[in-house]
């Protein structure tokens, strides 16, 4: 089978345009894409996500005020997911009504000088080169502060395909079905051989490796089951109300074998 699948790696910002422009049949695509593409999309939940089920760890709003009072946040590069999420946890559980602006934190001042007041911070740099408290006392996890005002998983990203793609009984699609069962095999297998993957990884990301191990084992949700649907709903439902995406399509979910 995983002779028949070939890989496309690039930014995260891009892997909806692929799916946009037809050149691949599946992509990990950010959350928010479903509603914010301009083509109908299908999520492939037997390929599975980037979710969690509580704290995240790494995606984290840094700010020098307190939430209450934040009127701006400046996000990560290729945050879209994450900047909807903080616009409403701030919203809904501070009552602050924030606007957004891209950040990139890679060639940021390391110092932190010249930074703004609020920053949406994601991946590595939360835990190998996190801003210091003094600079910004006021933290919050947003994986932790959805799970505190809805009770359901967060899901960060999906696999996802054309809709017209869409595999279902009646129309198998076995580009994408063959794709799913490929890495649904390999996320299985990755469970099994996680110390080793903490071993040959953690290093090499500057991630001391009994923290990458926890995060990976534990932090981490990468199962598409029906309470991640249920919480991936949720925030379509919200970025709707928030009036934070132009429409509220319905979540199409994609049969495979």
């Amino acid at each position: 089978l995983l002779e028949h699948v070939s890989l496309t790696l690039t930014a995260p910002n891009e892997l909806v345009s692929l799916l946009e422009r037809d050149e691949v049949d599946l992509a990990l695509c950010s959350s928010i894409d479903y509603q914010r593409s301009p083509i109908d999309l299908a999520v492939v939940p037997a390929a599975g996500m980037i979710g969690c089920d509580g704290p995240t760890l790494t995606v984290r709003i840094f700010s020098a005020v307190p939430p209450e009072r934040i009127t701006h946040v400046a996000c990560d590069v290729d945050s879209h997911t994450s900047a909807t999420l903080a616009q409403i946890i701030l919203a809904e559980q501070h009552a602050a009504r924030v606007t957004v602006s891209d950040f990139d934190a890679e060639h940021a001042p390391a110092d932190h000088t010249d930074w703004p007041d609020t920053v949406l911070l994601i991946g590595d740099k939360v835990i190998t080169a996190s801003p210091p408290a003094i600079r910004y006392p006021h933290q919050i996890d947003l994986g932790e502060a959805w799970h505190e005002l809805t009770g359901l998983p967060f899901v960060y990203a999906a696999w996802m395909c054309r809709a017209e793609r869409a595999p279902s009984e009646a129309s198998p699609s076995r580009p994408v079905a063959d794709a799913a069962v490929a890495l649904d095999r390999q996320r299985r297998r990755n469970r099994a051989r996680l110390d080793w993957i903490v071993a040959a990884r953690a290093e090499l990301r500057g991630w001391p490796a009994d923290l990458a191990r926890r995060y990976l084992a534990e932090y981490l949700r990468y199962d598409l089951d029906a309470r991640a649907v249920r919480g991936l709903e949720r925030f379509h439902d919200l970025a709707f109300e928030h009036e934070l995406t132009p429409r509220r399509r319905p979540l199409r979910t994609a049969d495979t074998p």
